[in-house]
């Protein structure tokens, strides 16, 4: 055999090996899939997105309060976790030369590896502890704990991928490095930061164990912010672990329904982003 043809050979073979190692990992996925359709489609009814839950043991009702209580919960952790995460990006990206920024770096890897649990009995200790009270302000406290790590990662990778002649020619013009940081740097990576902002969304939307010591749940539909709040994967949970067979297939509907939020909100990131790299080409 000779040397071309034996490395088209190898060629060959390296593609093939890559090839079958992705259906390999997308092989549970699809899986997965499949069983949540088989399982979750079936059991999705209008009733059950617009009625809140039928007393235990009666059969009926819907996830409407958990739905709002998801909705409010990932936009309080956004509120509070997109500010910091991008400012905190946005310093370690600029001032990367820095002890401090070194030291937030660290911080935020570190952080991202804490498990969620972890995230939530802090969470306990500061938001409801002192207040001796489950709330929807504490669940969105803890979830956005989760995010802040994510975008802060995110905006700090994006904003080191903006060429250094846009920093260059803010400077020339006389503007000062935190202007031109943000009037210029930020703008040029923003659609690579709103990705990732959504994509962190979607992350924490699938989160339970944090909100069992925050939110803690509500079978009952409210929006206070100072009062215990449902969740999807709360609900979930509970439905999943009882001895109701009903209950057993509204939480199917549940994790049918949180998989198409996730997907809804990926799809945005996509969509967000080509209009922002349009309007900025």
């Amino acid at each position: 055999m000779s040397r071309s043809r034996r490395r088209r050979v190898v060629s060959a073979l390296f593609a093939g090996a890559c090839a079958a190692s992705v259906l390999l990992a997308l092989l549970p996925l699809a899986f997965i899939l499949f069983y949540l359709l088989k399982r979750g489609v079936g059991a999705l009814e209008w009733s059950f997105l617009f009625h809140n839950p039928k007393p235990v043991g009666e059969v009926g009702g819907g996830f409407a309060n958990a739905i709002v209580g998801t909705l409010i919960l990932i936009g309080l952790a956004g509120t509070f976790a997109v500010p910091v995460g991008v400012i905190s990006g946005l310093y370690v990206a600029e001032y990367r030369g820095s002890r401090f920024a070194s030291a937030v770096r660290f911080a935020a890897d570190a952080l991202n590896g804490v498990p969620s649990i972890v995230v939530g009995i802090f969470a306990y200790s500061i938001a409801v502890l002192p207040v001796r009270r489950f709330s929807a302000i504490a669940g969105g406290f803890a979830l956005g704990v989760m995010m802040i790590p994510i975008i802060a990662r995110t905006t700090e990778e994006l904003v080191r991928l903006v060429p250094e002649s846009f920093r260059d020619g803010a400077l020339a013009l006389g503007a000062t490095r935190a202007k031109a940081a943000w009037s210029v740097v930020l703008p040029a990576a923003l659609p690579g930061i709103l990705t990732g902002i959504l994509v962190a969304l979607a992350r924490i939307a699938g989160e339970t164990a944090p909100l069992l010591f925050t939110a803690f749940g509500n079978r009952f539909f409210s929006t206070r912010l100072d009062q215990p709040i449902a969740a999807l994967t709360v609900q979930i949970y509970t439905y999943a672990v009882s001895p109701y067979e009903d209950w057993h297939r509204q939480a199917w509907a549940g994790a049918f329904l949180l998989v198409v939020i996730v997907l809804v909100l990926s799809v945005i990131a996509r969509l967000a982003t080509r209009r922002l790299e349009r309007m900025h080409g």
